[in-house]
């Protein structure tokens, strides 16, 4: 008996020194701003605006940076805005993030030769349903044409 009750005593213990950690840890995490955004002026809410649903959202991957709730879109977009009132312009500001983040970041990345299947890809495969499908009506003429030939038919 006395070995259980000092068994549960350094599991209480070990409880309480994990538990304690686990509340110094989430203690250090960053505390993310909750405060709705402010903006100078109806122009720079207009651009800021613009500049999010042209962005995507790192971690939703389908969202753009405005439509996304995840807690990294929130922060983008106050990054995002905090680069608009120094005066960076959007080519700078879709920069930065491209180098933070790569050009998964842009909905319409740049044409270059990284991103040439990206743009070119959709007409790839139009193309090769077309020819395909060319090639089907093609040999079906042909086979209906043997079979007439050959008084198959009706």
């Amino acid at each position: 008996m006395h070995r259980r009750s000092a068994a549960s005593s350094v599991l209480m213990a070990v409880m309480l020194v994990a538990s304690l950690f686990c509340s110094v840890a989430r203690a250090q995490q960053p505390v993310h701003d909750a405060r709705p955004l402010q903006f100078t002026d109806a122009a720079e809410e207009a651009r800021f605006h613009a500049l999010a649903a042209q962005l995507r959202c790192v971690q939703c991957q389908n969202q753009s940076l405005a439509d996304s709730n995840a807690q990294i879109a929130q922060d983008l977009r106050r990054e995002v805005l905090v680069l608009l009132q120094q005066g960076h312009d959007d080519a700078q500001i879709k920069g930065f993030l491209v180098q933070r983040y790569g050009e998964f970041v842009l909905y319409q990345p740049p044409l270059q030769p990284g991103t040439w299947l990206l743009w070119g890809g959709p007409l790839l495969f139009l193309l090769a349903g077309a020819l395909l499908l060319w090639r089907l009506v093609r040999r079906r003429g042909q086979a209906v044409a043997v079979d007439d030939a050959r008084g198959d038919g009706w």
